[in-house]
C-alpha cells in the first residue's frame, strides 16, 4: 500500500513541478492570455505524453488491464485536445507563423519537429478510434500505433527542448528524460515489433 502511494505521489509531483515552474516563468510577462493558453496546452501535452506509456504499458499500481486500456484512451482524446488547443492558440496570436510550419517552410527547426509530432499523434489517436474498422490483425495494428506514438513522442521531446520558452529548463528536460524512458520502457514490456506468433 505504501508503495502504490509512493509511486502515484512521485508521478503526480513529475506532472505538476513543470506545470507550477513554467507558471513563474518571466517570459509570461506581458503575453495575451491566449498565448499563454496556447503554451500551458503545450505543456500539458508533455504531461500526458509521460502517461501515455505508462498506462499502455500498465506500469502504474492499482489499475486493472481495462482500467488502463479505458484511461490511456481518454489521455490520448486529451492529448488531441491539448494539441489542437496548443495550435490554435499560436495560430491566433501569430498566424504567419504557423502557417509556416504547416506548410514546413518555417525558419524554426522547433516548428517542423512540432508539426510532425502533430500529424503523427492524430494519426496515433485515429487509429485507435478506428481499430475495429481497420480490420488489421492485432499484433500489426499494434506495431503501426505504437510506430505512430515514437514518432509523436521524439517530435514533441525535440520540438520542447529546441524551444528556448515558457518551461523552466531542468524540469523541462527531467519530464522530456521520462518521457523518452518510459517509452522505451513500455515498447521493450510489450514487444510490439514481434507482429508474427511464435
Amino acid at each position: 500500500m505504501l508503495k502504490r502511494v509512493a509511486i502515484w505521489a512521485a508521478l503526480v509531483a513529475t506532472l505538476l513541478i513543470p506545470v507550477v515552474a513554467a507558471a513563474f516563468s518571466p517570459y509570461l510577462a506581458w503575453r495575451e492570455p491566449i498565448y499563454i493558453l496556447a503554451g500551458f496546452a503545450g505543456i500539458i501535452g508533455m504531461c500526458l505524453l509521460l502517461l501515455q506509456p505508462l498506462l499502455a504499458g500498465r506500469w502504474l499500481p492499482g489499475l486493472s488491464p481495462v482500467d488502463n486500456r479505458h484511461w490511456h484512451r481518454r489521455c490520448g482524446l486529451a492529448l488531441v485536445v491539448s494539441i489542437v488547443i496548443h495550435v490554435i492558440g499560436l495560430w491566433i496570436t501569430s498566424p504567419p507563423d504557423v502557417v509556416d510550419a504547416l506548410l514546413f517552410v518555417s525558419a524554426t527547426p522547433f516548428s517542423t519537429w512540432g508539426v510532425l509530432a502533430m500529424w503523427a499523434g492524430f494519426a496515433a489517436a485515429a487509429m485507435g478510434v478506428l481499430r475495429q474498422r481497420l480490420s488489421l490483425r492485432f499484433r500489426v495494428w499494434r506495431l503501426g500505433h505504437a510506430g505512430l506514438a515514437c514518432v509523436t513522442i521524439l517530435g514533441s521531446v525535440v520540438h520542447a527542448m529546441l524551444i528556448e520558452g515558457t518551461m523552466e529548463v531542468m524540469t523541462k528536460t527531467a519530464l522530456c528524460g521520462l518521457v523518452l524512458l518510459a517509452s522505451v520502457r513500455t515498447l521493450a514490456r510489450l514487444r510490439v515489433w514481434e507482429v508474427h506468433r511464435r
